[in-house]
């Protein structure tokens, strides 16, 4: 009896595993060929190359004030240099802030990222699920991340019919 009760609930599980249905994409393909979000992109990568240009050109004033203080240093008297130490301090501490302030968790960098890329992030995962809906797809994987998947059959890959839906046909 133990048998047929294994056996039963192993065919009913097989049955029920067959009738699923998967599909795959690939996140970094799709906004490769999305040309709003190359643009996107490009536009970050100006804006933190700019930041970090002002966040370097601050660092360096700091190293040079240390530099001249460290040459100068025998000829100041006390006073003098206490107030070359905080202007060395006040300096490296306006460049971390700056820092921070461009590149921190909720620093410029993540909003305007996220003004920049979230609406086309949502437009695809939109059109992910509706072809997932309309397919009758109960689970759509990202092959970009890896996430354990070993092999997977380029059949189930919809990519390209994700691109299609948002009106880039490959």
């Amino acid at each position: 009896m133990k048998k047929i009760l294994t056996l039963a609930a192993l065919f009913v599980a097989a049955l029920t595993a067959s009738a699923q249905k998967f599909a795959m994409v690939d996140m970094e393909y799709i906004m490769s060929n999305i040309p709003a979000y190359e643009r996107a992109n490009e536009q970050l990568n100006q804006i933190s190359r700019k930041w970090q240009a002002e966040v370097e050109a601050l660092d360096q004033e700091a190293k040079t004030l240390y530099k001249n203080y460290q040459n100068e240093g025998v000829f100041l008297s006390e006073q003098q240099k206490k107030d070359r130490e905080q202007a060395i301090v006040d300096k490296e501490k306006e460049a971390s802030e700056l820092k921070k302030k461009y590149f921190g968790p909720q620093g410029e960098l993540f909003k305007k990222r996220t003004a920049l890329i979230q609406p086309i992030q949502e437009e695809v995962y939109n059109a992910i699920k509706d072809l997932a809906t309309s397919k009758g797809f109960q689970l759509v994987m990202d092959r970009a991340d890896n996430a354990g998947i070993l092999f997977a059959s380029p059949s189930i890959d919809i990519s390209n019919d994700v691109l299609s839906k948002l009106g880039y046909a490959q």
